[in-house]
């Protein structure tokens, strides 16, 4: 018989282990992604919402906290969402694109589960897959700091959420038949602001009864703004109308305080502005956001243009909106990125200040030039390519592929450099060190702004210039406090020079933020491996996982079990009636693993 001294140490253990596991709450989230009907633009259209929203729902958590999403796919083609910044530490198969997961199928639900790991900051997610990210089906992600974790500003009286984003009133489905037959899709029809169009502050630009945004605010307040560019291809300039936009943070980092008229916001970016309201209210003001970098005239697009509204306030906004940055002068943006740097002796998520980590003192083990090519005919039809590779998504995704061993899915065989053959469609893979060191660096040979997003990771952009990058342009390199982020700008012939550090197991996805750049191929993957098979490093496949490809038959497999299994469970309680199952169902740990085994065993058959 147990003593009781040991029983007791039994149930401490018990209370210590169930209080270790409270201290990473979990949030529960139930979203239906489906079609609704609105007028951005004062053109009736259909856009992708959530819940009925658009744009969708923010995800409010706070550092460690564990997600779980159920998504039930009510559109009418395959989807997955994928969560623009956060790094799923250890776990890739919740990265939500084509690499890492099977897609949802129309009818079904799915439910991610992750946790933001050591993240704070401002991030959103969106549609991964054909062009939906066009319709909308974006929403955003704030990751507050824990209690513990002092944060290098006071406390704002207000946090407010921004989605700039071209738009077109075409939807998805005809802007990618038009990418797809090589025709540009021109410029947008406008800028839209949180899915609003603009204030009209033109007669001949803004026609009537269009919805605006208005953001109510007290004198006297400071805000905090999250900004984000979820657009297609467009980099957006943003600006208040007599007020200052204090820089803090970008993409997870806390950076050095800088006040800024404007900002230009690229593709896939996101920042937070801390605004003060400092004026004397006697109108409204402009909140604007305009197009840069377009190859023709600005003024041909019509701005998003927002009202700033004091709660005292005189009267409507008045006089012209606030100057963008002049298009002529090409180093304006350039010199502005360079300005951003990291807050070096701020703590992030963990109390240790962000520079307590030197990445430039860590040698460089892989180097990958990437150099990009605009559209382009590759066996007749329009490709974009990196390397001289233009991506194609296998039936079967990598991650599963690599799990399985499922032969000739991919090859670890990306080129470090362009190589001077002709471009060719392949699902060609880096093949990343554990614990490595990577330099990248983007070399842009387009005639527009592309911006580049690597999924699992911070990266420090340490260098960007026009011309060609050689050897010498590491001179130029930030070692001390480039900013780690997610998302970095490449100017049009121009390069951009990141470091990474290659500590997250797993299949992440490298792409083109450029909606249209990224379709057409401009994307490929790098499989970071530990060598010593570990669940230290890498969490287990999900027990909900969708089968495609090779392994469809796991999946129909996994539908018959569980149909019998339910049909058991009903006709126990004397209601027995045929169900139609519509998601995936979580299998039993041991029932999964079965099904690995089952996997191994079909791919050994289609090996021989």
């Amino acid at each position: 018989m147990l003593s009781s001294s040991y029983i007791r140490l039994l149930l401490s253990s018990f209370v210590l282990w169930r209080l270790g596991i409270a201290e990473d709450p979990y949030v529960y989230y139930d979203w239906t992604v489906a079609y609704t009907t609105a007028s951005p633009l004062g053109v009736k259209q259909q856009v992708i919402g959530i819940n009925g929203q658009f744009p969708g729902p923010i995800l409010n958590v706070t550092t460690n906290w564990n997600v779980v999403i159920n998504v039930k796919n009510h559109l009418d083609e395959p989807l997955l969402l994928t969560w623009d910044g956060i790094q799923h530490r250890k776990n890739s198969w919740q990265d939500g694109v084509p690499g890492t997961n099977c897609p949802i199928p129309v009818g079904w639900n799915w439910t991610y589960q992750f946790q933001v790991k050591d993240q704070i900051g401002s991030f959103f997610y969106f549609p991964s897959l054909d062009f939906q990210k066009a319709s909308g089906g974006y929403g955003g992600i704030t990751i507050h700091n824990r209690d513990v974790i002092p944060v290098p500003f006071g406390t704002p009286d207000g946090d407010i959420t921004i989605f700039l984003s071209d738009w077109y009133t075409k939807s998805h489905k005809e802007l990618r038949k038009h990418l797809e037959g090589g025709i540009d899709f021109g410029l947008p029809d406008g800028i839209l602001f949180n899915g609003f169009g603009p204030y009209r502050y033109s007669e001949s630009l803004v026609p009537e009864g269009i919805a605006f945004q208005t953001l109510n605010v007290e004198p006297g307040k400071t805000y905090r703004l999250r900004v984000h560019n979820v657009g297609i291809s467009t980099s957006i300039n943003f600006r208040i109308q007599y007020h200052n936009l204090l820089l803090v943070e970008t993409e997870g980092s806390y950076t050095v305080q800088q006040n800024y008229t404007n900002m230009d916001i690229h593709v896939g970016q996101s920042y937070s502005f801390l605004i003060t309201m400092d004026q004397n209210a006697s109108s409204d003001y402009y909140m604007v956001a305009s197009a840069r970098f377009v190859n023709s005239s600005t003024s041909a697009i019509p701005a998003g243009v927002a009202i700033l509204h004091y709660s005292n306030s005189q009267g409507p906004a008045l006089g012209p909106l606030p100057d963008p940055p002049n298009e002529l002068d090409t180093y304006f943006s350039m010199n502005q990125a360079r300005s951003i740097r990291w807050n070096v002796s701020a703590g992030a998520a963990r109390p240790n200040p962000q520079g307590s980590f030197k990445y430039g003192d860590i040698k460089v083990t892989d180097a990958y030039v990437l150099l990009n090519r605009p559209a382009e005919l590759i066996d007749g039809k329009w490709r974009t390519t990196l390397n001289g590779i233009s991506y194609v998504a296998p039936a079967t995704p990598l991650k599963l592929a690599q799990l399985f061993n499922v032969p000739g899915v991919f090859k670890l065989d990306f080129p470090n450099r362009f190589m001077n053959r002709p471009a060719k469609v392949d699902t060609s893979v880096i093949n990343g060190t554990y614990r490595g060191f990577m330099e990248i660096i983007f070399q842009n040979t387009d005639t527009s702004v592309q911006t580049y997003h690597l999924d699992g990771y911070a990266f420090f952009v340490v260098g960007m210039d026009y011309g060609l990058w050689t050897e010498n342009s590491k001179s130029t390199y930030n070692k001390w406090d480039g900013v780690a982020r997610c998302t970095t700008q490449v100017f049009p012939r121009a390069w951009t020079a990141i470091l990474v550090s290659l500590d997250n197991v797993g299949m992440w996805n490298l792409r083109a933020a450029n909606l249209d750049s990224w379709y057409l191929g401009q994307e490929l993957y790098v499989s970071v491996v530990n060598p010593e098979i570990s669940n230290k490093t890498e969490v287990a496949l999900p027990d909900n996982a969708i089968y495609c490809g090779a392994l469809s038959l796991l999946q129909r497999m996994r539908l018959k079990r569980a149909s019998i299994n339910r049909q058991y469970q009903i006709s126990t309680r004397g209601q027995a009636h045929r169900v139609t199952f519509t998601g995936t169902a979580s299998l039993p740990h041991n029932a999964n693993r079965m099904l690995i085994l089952l996997g191994a065993l079909l791919v050994w058959c289609l090996r021989r």
